[in-house]
């Protein structure tokens, strides 16, 4: 055999910076799409932590969220005025109504809507409660609370024991629901929550490497790492985690906390026929992106990262392409 040529060495060599340079430039360009697009749009985060039942309990729910709220600070840029912490006596009904209202009344139209609950759960095999100080709020309830936003995108994570029971009352379009439990009847304490909300603060679960962690991904690390628990421990699982997308299964892959992705943020002009084209081809990239992370699991690493990268690339590309033709239309 023959030994390859210094002079083949060096153009593979040359050949392999130039493709890490480039990978370096589609991963910043997304990123720099994504925090763009925070202009067109905010995202109003509520958190409620509710009756802790004990002092051991009481530090366990503050310290998920302190780590949520931190999270959405500092990897996304969430303003402190668009963050609501409600916890101990304020964490009452009155308080969370009032909480939701006030919420409603400075939303725009395109803003998002995240709520997470922190704490314990009920179900009688009728009513599905979150138990808070005084009079709990039951399924119904937030289901009531939440028709506040018609136009809004929301995310309503419960963490709470029997949070399944949540699933179908509060489901619609463009909302994404996730419980720590599938139905009701789960009612052994679930750790989904704590590794839930320590995907917003951890690199490994940001599985497209876009620099931001979606509620998808946050949602398939926190459910890996509750098997892992389980797994090493030795324990029976008795959780079972579930997401319902009412967006196709798109919305929960390309929602981030402090970020949205949309074509309000690209100034594309729809009514230019090719400028709709590049559009709805872009729009067809990001579906294809939601699908292979969906099929993660199922696939080896190496083909979904190979697959992933290229679907990167050309939604780089192409978002690119529309945001220069919005400028030469200027």
């Amino acid at each position: 055999m023959i030994a390859p040529s210094l002079a083949t060495k060096a153009r593979k060599h040359e050949t392999s910076l130039v493709q890490a340079c480039f990978r370096v430039f589609v991963f910043s360009w997304l990123i720099l799409l994504v925090a763009a697009s925070a202009l067109a749009q905010q995202s109003h985060i509520l958190v409620i932590v509710g009756s802790p039942g004990d002092d051991e309990h009481a530090k366990k729910f503050s310290d998920w969220s302190k780590t949520f709220v931190d999270a959405a600070k500092k990897k996304d840029a969430v303003a402190d005025a668009n963050i609501t912490l409600l916890s101990g006596p304020q964490a009452a009904k009155a308080n969370v109504e009032k909480a939701f209202a006030d919420i409603a009344a400075r939303a725009k139209p395109n803003d998002a809507l995240v709520v997470l609950l922190i704490g314990h759960g009920a179900f009688d095999g009728a009513v599905a409660t979150f138990n808070i100080p005084g009079p709990d709020l039951t399924a119904a309830d937030y289901a009531k609370l939440l028709s506040r936003f018609p136009s809004q995108k929301i995310v309503f994570v419960n963490t709470a024991t029997s949070s399944g029971a949540f699933l179908q009352p509060l489901a619609g379009p463009n909302r994404v629901i996730i419980t720590s439990t599938k139905t009701g009847g789960e009612r052994n304490e679930p750790e989904f929550g704590q590794f839930f909300v320590a995907a917003f603060d951890d690199d490994a679960a940001d599985r497209d490497r876009n620099g931001h962690v979606s509620i998808a991904e946050a949602f398939e690390y926190a459910s890996t790492k509750v098997k892992q628990d389980y797994q090493q421990k030795s324990l029976i699982l008795t959780e079972h985690a579930a997401l319902q997308d009412g967006d196709d299964g798109r919305l929960a892959a390309a929602f981030f906390l402090g970020t949205g992705r949309g074509n309000a943020a690209l100034n594309a002009d729809l009514s230019d026929p090719e400028t709709k084209k590049l559009v709805e081809e872009k729009d067809a990239l990001e579906k294809e992106i939601a699908g292979l992370q969906l099929r993660r699991t199922s696939m080896p690493e190496a083909d979904y990262s190979a697959q992933m990268e290229k679907l990167l690339t050309d939604l780089a590309l192409k978002t690119k392409a529309i945001r220069d033709r919005a400028a030469k239309a200027k």
